[in-house]
């Protein structure tokens, strides 16, 4: 068993400042500031004695899914006693929730004490460089460094943006895992399925095993052609691997998955959607290729079956309160929020559901308000936080085109947003609240502000 003492420094554990300081130096790298090339990356690691190569890899790219998948995976290896480390974003209420080890984010002295150790070297790479580290370069490179100091079994790491020239395709890892490829982006990764899908295809490196969720032609074309050109082995969703079936169950659904090994039965996911389900499907053939199951042997049914009941989601049809029923779903494009749509058809039966919404100004805001309207009786627009946010009376605009004026409320904030959306579920409504309900939607952003309110 490999030594797992915690190198951390301790003797200088940070105050209670001192993470909020760390914090506030990220954000000033740009939240949202996009410079893909990976020299600046490259040089860091290789200053940090390139921390990427003590542990071996599962990289997943995608257009949706990729942060449920990775969760999933990770909740298999550790039902399996592998020590994980996992990086995804965005980050919901603190940017320690990118880097978690063993399920859980890392902790404020441990993330100091890493930052403390890379910061300097990250400076040295500035001073040589046209352009500085971006924020998702740094966090990068920080999840690297801390995966390699606790040390972990394998990392799990959701690329950025795209995949060829993320920040993150520095890993060259053994298993890549493409979820379903949609349009999105399409400022930096092209306006076609065929472009996207180049870009994301780039994180398939020579001799990598390829898990590939089901994708329209027009995407699966370059996944197979870069396959070819690396000589990578594919297993295709639907060929290698599927769902066989799947039952609405309390909480969450029951699949039968056929895997690259075998069958497994009665397998408790406690997400909803049929895009879980498949998920589910894509996380187990990637857990099976990382372990070497295969034609010749399946993994351990009950192994597999405590690693995805373990599985959570914060944040894709998370349901925070009761009476009304409360949901958050972070659906932000059009391929995503038709996801969500189905999964509320098909598992949940109100009869009465409002929603809010708030978008950033470059989504497809009239492909999400039209995929809404038909389950949602009103709709309360907003803005996030994100300085990125589409003004409110802009999305209003384009919601009353679709849902009719009186269907459409205006607020200003989240907090208004939601007292708004409550009252409107509540009213007119005799008896029980439980078939009401109110869904909080458009972004990642939106989810994040309605959460630290209705958890608080």
């Amino acid at each position: 068993m490999t030594d797992r003492t915690d190198r951390t420094d301790h003797t200088s554990r940070p105050g209670a400042g001192e993470f909020a300081a760390v914090d506030a130096e990220l954000a000033a790298r740009g939240f949202t500031r996009m410079h893909f090339e990976l020299d600046r990356i490259e040089t860091l690691l290789d200053l940090l004695g390139s921390p990427q190569r003590a542990y071996p890899s599962i990289h997943l790219t995608g257009t949706n899914g990729k942060t449920s998948t990775a969760r999933m995976i990770d909740s298999l290896l550790r039902a399996f006693g592998l020590h994980t480390g996992r990086y995804t974003s965005p980050h919901l209420e603190t940017v320690r929730e990118r880097i978690s080890l063993d399920g859980e984010p890392v902790d404020e002295a441990r993330f100091v004490a890493t930052y403390r150790e890379v910061k300097p070297l990250a400076d040295l790479v500035d001073q040589r460089s046209a352009e500085p580290l971006t924020y998702f370069d740094l966090t990068t490179a920080l999840a690297f460094a801390t995966f390699a100091d606790a040390p972990v079994d394998v990392a799990v790491v959701e690329v950025g943006l795209g995949g060829a020239e993320d920040a993150t395709n520095v890993l060259q890892a053994g298993v890549a895992v493409l979820t379903p490829i949609g349009l999105d982006h399409t400022e930096w990764l092209g306006d076609t399925l065929e472009d996207i899908a180049l870009h994301k295809a780039g994180i398939i490196h020579s001799g990598a095993t390829v898990i590939a969720a089901a994708q329209e032609e027009e995407a699966a074309r370059p996944i197979l052609e870069r396959c070819a050109e690396v000589g990578a082995t594919v297993a295709r969703e639907g060929a290698e691997f599927g769902v066989l079936r799947r039952a609405v169950a309390v909480g969450g659904q029951v699949l039968t998955i056929q895997g690259l090994g075998g069958v497994y039965e009665e397998v408790f996911v406690p997400l909803h959607g049929a895009h879980q389900a498949q998920n589910a499907a894509v996380a187990l053939a990637a857990v099976e290729a990382f372990l070497g199951a295969g034609a010749k042997r399946q993994l351990d049914i009950e192994a597999v079956r405590e690693g995805f009941a373990s599985t959570s989601s914060p944040g894709r049809l998370e349901k925070v309160r009761n009476a009304p029923t409360v949901l958050l779903d972070g659906a932000h494009n059009p391929h995503g929020m038709a996801a969500t749509v189905t999964a509320l058809q098909e598992e949940f039966a109100f009869s009465k559901l409002v929603g809010v919404l708030a978008v950033l100004g470059d989504k497809d805001a009239a492909g999400l308000v039209e995929l809404l309207e038909p389950v949602l009786d009103s709709l309360v627009v907003t803005r996030n936080t994100s300085p990125r946010a589409m003004p409110a009376d802009e999305l209003a605009e384009l919601a009353r085109e679709v849902f009719g004026p009186d269907r459409v409320q205006v607020a200003a904030d989240m907090p208004d947003a939601i007292e708004a959306a409550v009252a409107e579920a509540e009213a007119d409504v005799p008896g029980e609240l439980s078939g009401v309900g109110v869904l909080v939607t458009g972004s990642v952003v939106t989810v994040a502000d309605a959460r630290r309110l209705l958890k608080r």
